[in-house]
């Protein structure tokens, strides 16, 4: 494992860190309050050619290797983790096209991502099936023709009211059944950018047969700039070419998705850490209290370091999370769950304390570690919480 940077990945990472001090962390209470999807900030990333970083060069995506890809989603982090989520959903959505759809299917649902800056919606958590994926019931049935008809929701689910497509995971002939399947289900059309708030309700009759109903948007405790709703499938046709892979071989897609994912998400709760640590470092410089700055008081000096430690070791565990998924090793879905645990921990960590090293000040939405404690608990929950990976670790090594 090599983590030194090339010139390229160095390049990148400094774009991005530019763009996030230019556009995203300027205005960004503000921009909170107007709790509307900033559609403006996407469309830059995407001008950058930093999103959809799964999307293979033979569509013309820009090869973008994993190292890489958690290194940009850390930076877009530091600026705001709700907008970080929105991007990152997208290769979320579009892994399991670029991991196991083929050259056609590959051809047909990534392309329209490298030509226009649309977001996609990964479906797989239901109101009753969270962690557990094995108790979900939204189904695919095969009819007489060959093709399925999709019915069942989900809910949580990231960029929902404006999805140009989205990724389904669902059990194959009937709700308890044993076999998961991924189809894709492309819209029509995807609400414009407008003034970024949301449809209350979204309903998309597909042309070829079927509804999607989009509910309102949750009103969450924090990442207010991604947007989030749930998902209906009703009757919904889905052909044979819209079935990712083996239809009978979903959960594994999903053990690969999430695999990737994990490091996504612990990038994305290293550069809340990293914002917290900086905006405390900051904070503390500036107060004085007892005649010294509050970064000199010993107290004070020793909730620095363990911040500071924290989100080192988080930055450890993400490189050789994404290192092990890069080389395929055999163990990388341990490292990816160190990775998202250790990272998540870090955001919390560095959150909470950063506000308690503000005081008073620090529990005000005047001051951006408010927002950040607010934003840290999601971290710790989406893409498996816990846990589920202790779960997985204590699996791994046992």
């Amino acid at each position: 494992m090599d983590f030194n940077l090339d010139d390229r990945q160095q390049m990148l990472v400094e774009s991005v860190r530019r763009f996030v001090r230019s556009e995203i962390t300027p205005g960004i209470l503000h921009r909170e309050r107007e709790d509307a999807f900033p559609w403006d900030i996407i469309r830059k990333i995407w001008n950058m050619g930093i999103m959809n970083l799964t999307v293979p060069p033979s569509v013309g995506g820009n090869g973008v290797d994993i190292l890489t890809s958690a290194l940009i989603i850390r930076e877009l982090a530091c600026g705001d983790a709700g907008i970080a989520t929105s991007a990152m959903c997208n290769d979320l959505a579009n892994a399991v096209i670029a991991f196991h759809g083929n050259p056609e299917q590959q051809e047909r649902f990534l392309g329209p991502f490298v030509a226009a800056p649309l977001l996609a919606s990964f479906c797989l958590t239901e109101p009753g099936a969270g962690s557990d994926n094995s108790a979900m019931t939204t189904f695919i049935r095969k009819e007489e023709n060959g093709s399925y008809r999709l019915n069942g929701t989900k809910c949580f689910i990231t960029n929902a009211s404006f999805a140009a497509q989205f990724t389904v995971f669902c059990k194959l002939e009937k709700p308890a059944g044993r076999f998961l399947s991924c189809v894709i289900v492309p819209v029509p059309e995807a609400p414009g950018e407008g003034d970024g708030k949301a449809p209350e309700q979204r309903v998309i009759d597909l042309p070829g047969g079927g509804r999607v109903t989009v509910g309102k948007p949750e009103d969450k405790l924090g990442i207010r700039l991604s947007n989030t709703a749930s998902v209906t499938f009703e009757d919904v046709i889905v052909r044979p070419d819209q079935v990712i892979g083996d239809r009978r071989l979903g959960f594994s897609y999903i053990v690969d998705v999430l695999d990737y994912a994990r490091p996504m998400v612990a990038a994305i709760a290293l550069g809340t850490a990293r914002r917290a640590l900086d905006l405390t470092l900051a904070y503390t410089r500036e107060r004085k209290q007892f005649g010294s700055r509050i970064c000199d008081l010993p107290v004070a000096r020793e909730t620095l370091v363990a911040m500071w430690k924290k989100t080192e070791l988080a930055e450890l565990a993400l490189l050789k999370a994404a290192a092990k998924i890069q080389e395929q090793a055999s163990d990388r879905g341990l490292y990816a769950s160190l990775a998202k645990n250790t990272a998540a921990e870090a955001a919390l960590y560095c959150s909470a304390e950063g506000l308690h090293l503000h005081g008073g000040y620090g529990f005000t939405n005047d001051y951006e570690i408010a927002k950040l404690a607010r934003d840290a608990h999601i971290l710790d929950i989406y893409e498996g919480v816990r846990e589920v990976q202790h779960m997985i670790m204590g699996r791994e090594i046992v």
